[in-house]
């Protein structure tokens, strides 16, 4: 459980994933109290993404380190405490006062991070740190009543998919297509069209956070839509675990577009967009990396059997709802909650299903 990192968190992540939200579904029906004066709103919004989204990367970051630097991965009694500090986080969140318990987490993993990073001289990977201590910051604010913080944490994750997306996708649609089908047309090299749709989302990403207009976010959306249209997306479609990869980074597109349609079009919720983002882009992509990355470092084959297929299912369901529900009139409340509990189920077979994988080692 606690040779490698992916292990401990990616199952608190989709535990926490499938738990939190119908919590939170109790008190937006019928009113509940979470935490003393704190709008149950907000809970629901710092777990999903200071909760959660910290959880997931920090599996993801904990794994890939290694791989990058060269260096023995954290494991053993010291992966275990900092699993035990997320959870202190997750149960601080439901007393007042509690705020430098729930900060402990993302401040050690940025401590451990930093250390690998820099003791390996992998300086590529530095923005990885500077993400961590954005999300910091963002946790940091909330719990100073600065709510943007929030904002600030939503858009470091998009910009992490955004970033990271855009090494992976490619790179394994490449391989994969290199592998089942040499003479099929590869996604077309890194170029300044790249890079560009990179600086464009950050800058609509800040322009966001900082309260600015949000219609240069539409731009941001095409650029990251004709980046993605250059990476054999449809040639994937029989091969769930790739494809799905593609679905994610095209969720952070239309989620990018939505939100600058919503500066120019009012009757256009925002909410949409703001769930087009995470449930769609945090939720797929979150899923499509930890089914993988469970997949390959358990040595199993990278196929998606039946349960990853519903997983995936399940999440586009749920943002699809998650979009509908403010259309919905006067059955906004039970669709926005179909679309929860739908999201809670997709975690909770991942839980389930991979839970086996990343408890034990496979047998020989």
């Amino acid at each position: 459980m606690f040779s490698a990192g992916f292990r401990p968190f990616f199952l608190l992540a989709s535990a926490w994933a499938a738990i939190a939200i119908p919590i939170w579904l109790a008190a937006y029906v019928h009113g509940y109290v979470l935490r003393d004066t704190l709008p149950a709103m907000f809970w629901h919004a710092h777990e999903m993404v200071f909760g959660f989204g910290m959880a997931a990367m920090a599996g993801f970051l904990l794994t890939a380190i290694p791989n990058w630097t060269g260096r023995l991965p954290l494991r053993g009694m010291p992966l275990a405490l900092l699993a035990m500090l997320w959870l202190a986080g997750r149960v601080a969140m439901l007393f007042p006062g509690a705020a430098l318990l729930d900060l402990a987490f993302p401040a050690a993993l940025i401590v451990l991070v930093a250390r690998e990073l820099l003791a390996g001289r992998n300086w590529r990977n530095l923005p990885m740190l500077a993400a961590l201590a954005l999300l910091f910051i963002g946790n940091l604010l909330f719990h100073l009543g600065i709510y943007e913080g929030l904002r600030l944490g939503i858009a470091t994750l998009c910009m992490m998919i955004a970033l990271v997306g855009g090494r992976i996708v490619p790179s394994f649609t490449r391989n994969w297509l290199a592998k089942s089908r040499p003479r099929a047309k590869l996604p077309a090299p890194e170029s300044a069209l790249d890079r560009a749709a990179l600086l464009v989302t950050l800058a609509a990403l800040a322009a966001w956070v900082c309260g600015l207009a949000t219609w240069p976010a539409l731009f941001a959306g095409l650029a990251l839509a004709a980046r993605l249209s250059r990476w054999r997306g449809a040639a994937t479609l029989r091969e769930p675990l790739l494809f799905v990869l593609h679905l994610g980074y095209g969720w952070l597109a239309f989620g990018l577009v939505l939100l600058g349609a919503s500066d120019l079009l009012p009757a256009l919720p925002a909410s949409a967009a703001l769930h087009a983002l995470t449930v769609g882009a945090v939720g797929t992509m979150t899923l499509a990396v930890m089914t993988r990355a469970s997949l390959g470092h358990t040595g199993r084959a990278l196929v998606a059997d039946p349960a990853t297929v519903t997983i995936y299912a399940l999440v586009t369901l749920a943002v699809l709802l998650r979009l509908a529900a403010p259309f919905a009139g006067a059955y906004a409340v039970l669709v926005a909650s179909l679309s929860g509990m739908v999201w809670s189920a997709a975690f909770a077979t991942f839980a389930l299903h991979y839970g086996r994988f990343l408890i034990r080692e496979k047998k020989r």
